[in-house]
């Protein structure tokens, strides 16, 4: 179990860490309106992870258990996925825009409300994890949905304790981005790396 798990997390940790969509709004939202709204969001986004979860849970278990080649596919096709985000985090401007403008404050309430929905109604986040949690079973003969509730709760762990790290740190990260031009350039490398490792890893 363990095997898989500590993989689990550093391919976790690294993927939370790298710039995306969720990550760049807590941090704008903590900028304009302090670490406290930050938090809240984060909080909602990681509780949206909860319906994603669920979703590869229980379709990709029934899978599992129909044929273990189909499993298979899935895994090579996930790995192959992963492939493609590479490529495209490749063509992708390395320059990182975000900006408080047009930002209002909002209720607590409000907050994580929105946070939920925007990764709820992202496809994207289901797919990713269709392609990303699979690889990591350790025992997919056994009850694959405890497996993948158990990844699932261990991905919304790690991605909480990072947002609220970024809330809480906006001011001096924001000001390193707006003082180092170049840290796109970083990033995007960064990024394309840790897409090509977590591929090969689940391929092989």
């Amino acid at each position: 179990m363990l095997d898989q798990i500590i993989p689990f997390l550093t391919a976790s940790i690294l993927l939370t860490f790298s710039p995306g969509p969720d990550i760049i709004y807590v941090l704008v939202r903590s900028m304009a309106f302090g670490y406290k709204q930050g938090i809240v969001t984060a909080l909602g986004l990681v509780s949206g992870i909860l319906i994603h979860t669920s979703l590869v849970a229980f379709g990709i278990s029934a899978i599992i258990k129909q044929s273990e080649s189909i499993y298979l596919i899935i895994k090579i096709l996930g790995g192959i996925y992963l492939l493609y985000l590479a490529y495209q985090v490749y063509k992708s401007d390395p320059e990182i825009a975000f900006t408080s403008e047009g930002i209002k404050q909002k209720s607590p309430g409000r907050l994580f409300r929105q946070g939920f929905v925007m990764n709820v109604l992202n496809p994207k986040v289901s797919i990713f994890f269709l392609a990303f949690f699979p690889g990591f079973l350790w025992d997919p003969e056994g009850n694959t949905v405890a497996q993948f509730y158990i990844l699932g709760a261990l991905f919304m762990l790690q991605a909480l304790i990072i947002f609220s790290f970024v809330a809480v740190a906006a001011g001096k990260i924001s000001k390193y981005i707006k003082s180092h031009p170049k840290s796109g350039f970083f990033m995007k490398w960064m990024q394309f790396i840790i897409f090509i490792l977590i591929a090969m890893l689940i391929l092989i």
